[in-house]
């Protein structure tokens, strides 16, 4: 069990539920966001509690934190398109000087280092399921590449230090998580269905829905983190739902969940969006113990509550 963990990005979606996770395992924690995309309502909760600190700084600036750390989990990141199209250079040096930031953190106090990456860096795959031995299909110069090859970078960063500094790294490649907290307005699919079911507008989906993803509940998620954290193994490890469906089908089981029936209207597919997405996690079961357990009609009903309460009435 680690005691002092710093987590980069601890006020965005997942951050939030890993900071959480990590203090009622006994763990102190140190967030540090900008809140460029993350928020501090997704941490008011958490600010009372003796073990928990939030600072505000920019990850790419270096990192200073006052005592013994045993455990850096890297999050920082803008994750959703609509995001990273906005803040394109910040997500790239948010991946190198952010990344290179906290690596040298935590071979300074010797702690073990979590990086989160992403199914994206599989691009549009030609292999599937996508095992981490994949390389990818990736566009390096196309509206996705500022996110896809900053996370790239970051594992070679990451693999690079463990490899000539000795630092002890996890790395992570992440699927499509979802959950309470997501921003409404992210542009995500799962958060764009549900606004748009509960307010009665048209449900908008890119080219025909025929295009898959894996969804894995935030919960799964973390659970998988915190085994990468707990492990020494360097990874990749793929964490996600190996449950692929397509968005077409997402749509109608959040329109059964919200008991509304409007229309789908059909809008083009962004450039460059991946056709299916589905991890094989053979490896995150063999080395980590890990498998999802949140089926995705419990998990879209978890959330989908969340955002009823917390939409704003139309």
């Amino acid at each position: 069990m680690h005691s002092h963990a710093v987590v980069t990005g601890g006020a965005g979606f997942l951050g939030s539920h890993l900071c959480e996770r990590l203090l009622a395992r006994g763990t102190r924690v140190t967030c540090v966001d900008n809140l460029c995309t993350g928020s501090a309502d997704n941490i008011a909760h958490l600010a009372g509690d003796p073990g928990f600190e939030f600072v505000r700084a920019d990850v790419t600036g270096g990192l200073e934190v006052a005592g013994p750390v045993d455990l850096v989990m890297h999050l920082a990141s803008p994750a959703s398109p609509r995001d990273y199209e906005r803040l394109p250079v910040e997500t790239l040096h948010t991946g190198a000087a952010g990344t290179h930031a906290a690596l040298d953190l935590a071979v300074a106090h010797h702690a073990r280092f979590v990086l989160t990456s992403t199914s994206e860096v599989y691009g549009d795959p030609r292999e599937h399921p996508q095992r981490e031995t994949y390389w990818g299909h990736v566009n390096p110069v196309g509206p996705r590449s500022v996110y896809d090859e900053a996370k790239r970078y970051a594992e070679a960063l990451t693999t690079a230090y463990r490899g000539a500094r000795g630092a002890n790294t996890g790395i992570a490649r992440l699927f499509n998580t979802y959950g309470p907290r997501m921003r409404a307005d992210d542009g995500r699919a799962i958060p764009t269905f549900i606004r748009q079911a509960l307010s009665g507008e048209p449900v908008t989906v890119a080219g025909g829905g025929t295009q898959t993803r894996s969804l894995c509940y935030v919960d799964d998620t973390v659970d998988g983190l915190l085994a990468l954290a707990d492990a020494e193994f360097a990874g990749p490890v793929n964490l996600g739902n190996p449950h692929e469906l397509q968005i077409r089908q997402l749509v109608e089981e959040i329109q059964r969940l919200a008991g509304t029936a409007v229309p789908v209207r059909n809008v083009p597919a962004p450039v460059d969006d991946p056709r299916r997405r589905c991890p094989d996690i053979a490896v995150a079961q063999r080395e980590l113990g890990w498998r999802p357990r949140v089926g995705l009609h419990d998990g879209l009903r978890r959330t989908l509550e969340w955002f009823a309460a917390h939409l704003s009435p139309v």
